[in-house]
């Protein structure tokens, strides 16, 4: 298994639809394939598929969602790009009620909240980011 040396990272533009949720999975193991990394990857990919989801599901269709995976000694952040600037919902921590057990939506951000090392947004110059990040491997 290889250890990153440096920093690494990916972008790519997703389309606006729910075929972009698989994309950024795949995206997301082949960024961790063959990288010895305590990023758990199957949590990468779940924490991934629920910012591209949001995306899709709560932003207009203006253009495509872009992806950016950053790789680096230090760990692992993914961000999820689109152009509409309203933040997302709430990605702090005091707000963890739990989730309606009725509603079939309502738990992605709270599994971002919990899964991961860090979360948050910001806005950008077309929109805004929401990202993650997960910690470096603690090799034994």
């Amino acid at each position: 298994m290889l250890e990153p040396s440096g920093p690494y990272s990916w972008r790519i533009a997703l389309p606006h639809t729910t075929a972009a949720v698989p994309i950024a999975r795949a995206l997301i193991r082949t960024a961790l394939a063959g990288l010895e990394t305590s990023a758990d990857r199957d949590t990468a990919e779940l924490l991934t598929a629920e910012l591209v989801a949001n995306a899709v599901e709560h932003t207009s269709g203006k253009g495509p969602i872009e992806l950016l995976v950053e790789l680096s000694p230090k760990g692992f952040r993914v961000e999820v790009h689109d152009h509409d600037p309203d933040p997302p919902g709430d990605l702090s921590p005091e707000h963890d009620a739990p989730p309606d057990p009725w509603q079939e939506h309502g738990r992605g951000l709270l599994l971002i909240r919990t899964l991961s090392a860090a979360c948050g947004h910001r806005r950008t110059g077309q929109g805004k980011a929401v990202w993650f990040t997960l910690p470096a491997p603690r090799i034994s």
